[in-house]
């Protein structure tokens, strides 16, 4: 099993590479990514306001804006914010009187998320290098969280969850789109470095996540949305072969997408 530090430095790498190529994993609103790639398990974002086509590297797997209750004044920060697109949108419902703050450990996704921000003249928003295990802001600071298909990259979820629940401000609420497990994966794919950035073998079984969120102090927690990711044959097939393939998916192995909110 990859230690901590690699699956840590195995993100890194990846997602630097993503943010310093100009079309993202496959390009923004493709279904999959080759097998030595990505997988790309994002919904459509450009309905929304805020909606800023260069952030969009098509890397999430929900839409946690949508259910977020986003206050005009309010500060909200998006935990493994990429590119930007989260904050963008958020700042769509937060206004120029709110506060936005994107969070990522990778110094590219940074870098070209300010470069973003700049190019759209935003001056309530901000990005900043750090982990979701120990965010880098005080106390009852946020009013909202948000995260999109990041929390399950992150390997003590339950400390990532605790960290979540020490920022927000009592009352304070998050709403979280990530991918979890119904069933048991083969251990080829739960091993597999590049299943793992795409975001499958960090995934928690369905129940065990809603625990872990119980564990960090949360309440009302409500599962909002459910969606099935249909992994594609291609990636199967360069980790498990053709019959290992072909008996996953006649398997009741499910991956889902969920987003889950929950209050401090």
């Amino acid at each position: 099993m990859n230690s901590n530090n690699t699956i840590k430095e195995i993100v890194k790498k990846k997602y630097g590479e993503i943010a310093s190529a100009s079309g993202g994993c496959c390009g923004s609103g493709s279904n999959c990514c080759g097998p030595d790639e990505m997988v790309n398990f994002a919904e459509g974002y450009d309905q929304l306001d805020g909606y800023e086509k260069d952030a969009d590297l098509g890397l999430g797997c929900g839409l946690p804006t949508e259910t977020a209750g986003i206050k005009n004044g309010d500060t909200v920060l998006d935990l493994g914010s990429g590119a930007g697109n989260d904050i963008f949108v958020a700042r769509a419902e937060a206004g120029s009187e709110g506060r936005l703050i994107g969070l990522d450990m990778v110094p590219e996704m940074v870098d070209k998320a300010r470069k973003n921000a700049r190019k759209l003249g935003h001056q309530n928003v901000e990005f900043i290098l750090g982990e979701i295990e120990e965010i880098p802001l005080g106390e009852n600071e946020v009013d909202v969280v948000v995260s999109n298909c990041v929390l399950n990259l992150v390997p003590d979820k339950l400390k990532a969850y605790r960290e979540i629940r020490r920022v927000l401000k009592p009352g304070g609420h998050f709403s979280i789109s990530d991918v979890v497990l119904e069933g048991t994966l083969p251990a080829a794919l739960e091993e597999a470095a590049i299943a793992y950035v795409g975001c499958v073998a960090g995934a928690l079984q369905k129940a065990e996540y809603l625990q872990v969120i119980g564990k960090a102090g949360f309440q009302n927690v409500e599962v909002l949305k459910t969606r099935t990711i249909n992994l594609p044959r291609p990636m199967l097939e360069s980790i498990l072969g053709q019959e290992g393939a072909t008996a996953f998916l006649a398997s009741d192995v499910r991956v889902l997408s969920v987003t889950v909110r929950g209050e401090a």
